[in-house]
């Protein structure tokens, strides 16, 4: 095993009671107050873990939780990017946090709380084992990642250009523990028709019914699904009319869709905008966007990932891979052209659901690979500057 293995395994007890306490702060993405105090308690740990050196810059946001950005003055060395949120999908007071054996369940423990204490930990353990970092990390945590991160892609997107690679802590995938090398895009869009309303009974033929205006254009979107292409689209939610007796002069309905590949994108996009009514008195509104461009298994993400394998090797870790269809904040940062690597946070299983849960037994093993994958990353950027590219293009655009 490593040094740094060594060191996470004589500190679990006060991993264990980090954990607990951040997961005890239970952060909702809609209440700006229980995020904001829970970043209070990320700021006291890395100080505690990290010591003074780390400058903490706090992004006030009026509306959701505050961003915070931790890094070091004026360092040499290659900048990592962990790319962490800390708000969850849990209301308070949801669900029950308690251990089973070795499994510890709680809001958000799995997606993503401790992958994000684990991005902590592994530079700790280094700081601790070695005479100096081989890389300069950089911690950006934000708080709205779950609600499209509205408030933070801007400032994701500047830091990461910043930096030479992209440590993404979410959970690896839930049945295999393997890295996430790719992950779909996805996009939202909003349509709304408006009808015209007359009475049920007297009046019919003069109404304008924008319910089944909408069901037409529901068909139409849900055949764009392509499985072969990994295209999904979906209408989630649907809302119309006002009584039983009345035409209905209004409907709406939120679209999700989900691509593979930025060409499949442009497709359906184009697909949603071009809709019309086949009534031609009814009148349609679409709004929406691609919010997050897909994270596309590309060569510089495989170069990390061969080093993520090699640093697994000295753990006697299977590091394998996978293409997953959720989305996260690497897909901003891959679209970039920026290396990224997602999956790195702790073993588990039940992200928004109920039986949210982590191993807990597999904390110090796994946070013991990121930080040897610093260790490597640190030496190919020595060794080889070809390795990382094109950062100046990046910082520019």
């Amino acid at each position: 095993m490593t040094v740094n293995y060594d060191f996470l395994l004589h500190h679990q007890q006060t991993i264990k009671e980090d954990l607990l306490n951040l997961v005890q702060a239970e952060s909702p993405s809609h209440e700006k107050n229980l995020v904001d105090i829970t970043g209070n308690l990320i700021k006291a740990i890395i100080k505690k873990r990290l010591g003074k050196d780390y400058i903490c810059t706090e992004y006030i946001n009026n509306q959701y939780g505050n961003h915070l950005l931790f890094q070091k003055e004026h360092s040499p060395k290659p900048r990592i990017l962990f790319l962490c949120h800390f708000d969850t999908v849990w209301p308070k007071g949801e669900l029950p946090i308690h251990f089973e054996d070795e499994l510890l369940y709680g809001p958000g423990v799995f997606d993503m709380k401790a992958g994000l204490l684990s991005s902590i930990w592994a530079i700790s353990s280094l700081e601790n084992t070695l005479e100096s970092l081989p890389i300069s990390p950089v911690f950006l945590l934000s708080s709205d990642e779950e609600i499209g991160s509205l408030s933070s892609r801007d400032l994701i997107e500047e830091v990461a250009k910043t930096c030479e690679a992209v440590f993404v802590m979410e959970p690896p995938e839930a049945e295999t523990s393997n890295l996430k090398t790719a992950r779909k895009g996805m996009g939202m869009y909003q349509l709304e028709v408006q009808g015209i309303s007359t009475h049920a009974g007297n009046n019919h033929e003069d109404g304008v019914n924008a319910i089944l205006e909408m069901s037409y254009l529901v068909q139409q979107l849900q055949e764009l699904t392509d499985y072969a292409k990994g295209t999904t689209v979906n209408v989630g939610v649907i809302r119309g009319g006002t009584t039983i007796n009345v035409v209905p002069e209004y409907a709406s309905i939120d679209v999700d869709f989900r691509i593979s590949t930025l060409f499949e994108a442009e497709r359906i996009m184009q697909a949603i905008e071009q809709l019309t009514p086949k009534n031609p008195l009814a009148k349609l509104c679409i709004t929406g966007e691609l919010n997050r461009p897909p994270l596309e298994r590309n060569e510089a993400n495989q170069q990390l990932f061969k080093l993520a394998q090699e640093a697994g090797k000295k753990l006697n870790i299977v590091v394998n891979e996978s293409s997953v269809g959720g989305a996260s904040d690497g897909n901003f940062t891959s679209a970039l052209g920026i290396p990224t690597i997602d999956g790195l946070g702790i073993p588990g299983d039940g992200a928004h659901a109920r039986n949210e849960h982590i191993q807990f037994d597999m904390f110090a093993k796994r946070c013991a690979l990121v930080a040897e994958l610093c260790i490597a990353f640190g030496a190919k950027f020595v060794n080889d500057y070809n390795f990382i590219n094109n950062k100046e293009e990046r910082i520019t655009k």
